[in-house]
């Protein structure tokens, strides 16, 4: 590798990481110096300005994408807790490669180029599309960074070079460290459900990461949007553009009636399920993305296939999704939602908030910037 490629100006041999050892509680997140990572053929090396907090990190690492479990992810971090158990199906793809560096969401900036990577990355500010294609967009595989290969919870990470995206703005790397996982999750379910003006959308847990950015992004192409949450963030909910709030326990058939709504966006799932499809009106869509209060869940095929329902999951992100957010914030469309800021070490404490789900938008870590 030639040395105008590969070269990192103060830069140590070892970097501060925090390295996830296995499934199961907070005493598997160890943070550490490691190796700092050395970009190969096309990809590019990038200094970690600001990773984001997301519920996958927490459910790759309480192995809770393992068919074996059917709580949500509260319960299921209660007994990891009490009794760590190591799941060999519990990543995303199947098994997950412990140890490994977590942490999805990736502000950076670009310090070192592999060959055959472009030059004129050099010292860009870049947002990392984590869900990466490698077959092609034709194909549905995928591999996510921070679950299938060392991720942004440390001091550097290296990535394909064609996964980054340099983004012209005014907002700071945590404002940044906000978007990735939660933001393009939300934008690929609006996107491939097809999302539009006049639509009438419900969504669930819309004080969370993707439900607050659903909020927005659906608002953004004219739909009206029903939101639930809590009753202690109704009025933060409804500040970022939903035009009714109801409490997450409500009566939805009665709040709303049977037949009123054409897109339910929904990440909670568990027990409130069933309700999501009486309110759907006759050929109306359904998607999903995740299930925190629980993946196993009651489903009446009547309501189903009588009404012409059409269920999209959605995992891997569409070609278009990483683009637009690029241009909504290059263009001011949208904002983003930092709820609190902690150094990368302090990461259990910051896992530990994020599980009260007390919080609107997005938790970020720091990690300790070099001279």
């Amino acid at each position: 590798m030639s040395s105008d490629r590969f070269d990192i100006t103060g830069c140590d041999a070892t970097m501060w990481a925090v390295v996830t050892t296995g499934n199961g509680g907070y005493e598997m997140l160890d943070y550490r110096q490691v190796p700092v990572p050395e970009p190969g053929s096309g990809e590019v090396l990038l200094q970690v300005l600001a990773a984001g907090v997301n519920n996958t990190e927490i459910n790759t690492r309480l192995g809770w994408y393992s068919s074996s479990v059917k709580d949500g992810t509260e319960t299921t971090s209660s007994v990891q807790e009490s009794q760590s158990e190591q799941k060999a199906d519990g990543g995303w793809n199947d098994a997950t490669p412990f140890p490994f560096i977590q942490g999805t969401d990736c502000c950076g900036r670009v310090v070192a180029i592999g060959a055959d990577a472009n030059l004129a990355l050099m010292g860009q500010r870049v947002l990392v599309r984590a869900c990466m294609r490698p077959n092609g967009y034709e194909s549905y595989d995928n591999i996510w960074m921070a679950s299938d290969f060392d991720g942004a919870f440390a001091q550097n990470v290296k990535v394909p070079a064609s996964e980054v995206f340099a983004v012209d703005c005014d907002w700071s790397d945590a404002e940044l460290a906000t978007i990735p996982c939660a933001w393009a999750t939300s934008e690929n379910m609006l996107h491939r459900t097809g999302c539009r003006s006049g639509d009438h959308v419900l969504v669930t847990g819309a004080s969370g990461g993707v439900g607050s950015a659903t909020v927005q992004l659906a608002k953004r192409r004219g739909a009206r949007v029903t939101a639930l949450c809590s009753a202690s963030k109704v009025d933060q909910v409804r500040a970022l553009g939903a035009d009714q709030v109801l409490d997450r326990n409500a009566d939805l058939v009665a709040a709303l009636g049977t037949d009123t709504i054409d897109l339910v966006v929904d990440n909670v799932a568990g027990p409130g399920f069933p309700q999501m499809l009486k309110v759907l009106k006759r050929g109306g869509r359904y998607t999903s993305s995740g299930a925190i209060a629980g993946p196993v869940v009651e489903l009446d095929m009547r309501d189903m296939y009588l009404k012409d329902i059409t269920l999209v999951g959605c995992t891997a992100w569409d070609e278009p999704v990483f683009p637009n957010l690029i241009s909504y914030i290059e263009k001011a469309e949208i904002r983003p939602l930092l709820a609190r800021t902690y150094p990368l070490s302090d990461i259990a404490e910051a896992q530990r908030d994020f599980m009260k789900k007390e919080h609107v938008g997005n938790f970020v870590l720091i990690p300790p910037q070099r001279d």
